[in-house]
């Protein structure tokens, strides 16, 4: 662990953060980041190209004057050759730009956060027991999604929907100081759980919102926060039934960073050993095959 996140100064954002109005100061940021007034748009525009040196080459629309708002910009798509995914059919791809806080085994219905602090699976899907056995046992990846990063989240596996539940609560910073420091984060921040039904059995994707992130959508509800209805925390049924995602196809986008957790099942999927906590990753990149066909591979 480095010496800044066990620092004074960590200890200070992460105080500031238990102060903060988060919502609103979220709220805020939602409204800004929609503006269509030119020189305001731009401005902010010019300023993260700036400061986060953004590839426009990728982009479908590399030109950044071309966006209606900073919203539009900062959920941008990419070429269709931008991101290819892994050619092996089996493979089980990143499902966004990122880098990777944790992955592993999900010991006890509990998922590592940071060094010493791990959190629940059933708390991190809503409370819901049964909803959670189904992964104890299983295997976890946790990635974090920085403002440099492409926003849009992708399948990591063809599946159907089989749930979607929208769950209330904090938007402290995802970083990896807040991680160190805020216990039990992801299961803290309001998030949008999903689970899918693929070839290899149950995976979850939780989408977890933080501070400035204005909005989580999903291509068949749309946007899902900020929930105008706060009694939406208890949709658990929008889409199900009828949405087939291929691996790949776009699943839903956030606005500012956040992070991505999937949960897989137990005996269903083998994680790539490198992994490792800072590992950066890039959308259809191989994080793992199924486990059946590691072992065949390995024999």
């Amino acid at each position: 662990m480095t010496e800044p996140v066990r620092g004074l100064g960590a200890r200070l954002f992460v105080a500031l953060q238990h102060l903060l109005p988060q919502h609103l100061l979220s709220a805020l940021m939602y409204r800004l980041a929609r503006v269509r007034w030119r020189p305001l748009k731009d401005l902010l525009i010019a300023t993260v190209l700036r400061l986060y040196r953004i590839d426009m080459t990728e982009a479908a629309a590399p030109n950044a004057k071309t966006y209606v708002h900073f919203n539009a910009f900062f959920t941008r798509a990419l070429r269709p050759d931008a991101r290819p995914l892994d050619p092996d059919a089996l493979a089980v791809v990143s499902p966004v730009d990122g880098t990777i806080s944790q992955s592993g085994r999900i010991t006890a219905g509990r998922v590592i956060q940071a060094k010493g602090r791990d959190y629940s699976v059933e708390e991190l899907l809503g409370g819901d027991p049964e909803r959670a056995r189904v992964f104890d046992g299983g295997t976890f990846a946790t990635i974090y999604l920085a403002p440099s990063d492409y926003h849009r989240i992708h399948m990591p596996l063809g599946g159907d929907l089989a749930w979607m539940h929208h769950i209330p609560g904090r938007l402290f910073s995802v970083n990896n100081v807040t991680a160190d420091l805020v216990p039990r984060l992801f299961a803290r921040n309001e998030r949008v759980a999903c689970r899918f039904e693929t070839d290899v059995g149950a995976m979850a994707m939780v989408l977890v919102g933080a501070i400035f992130v204005g909005g989580i959508e999903t291509v068949w509800a749309g946007e899902v926060t900020p929930a105008r209805d706060r009694s939406r925390g208890a949709n658990t049924g929008t889409g199900a039934g009828s949405v087939r995602l291929e691996r790949g196809a776009e699943m839903g986008r956030f606005n500012l960073g956040s992070t991505v957790i999937l949960l897989f099942e137990p005996g269903r999927v083998q994680l790539d050993e490198t992994l490792a906590p800072g590992c950066k990753v890039r959308l259809g990149q191989r994080l793992g095959r199924p486990a059946a066909a590691s072992e065949h591979v390995e024999s």
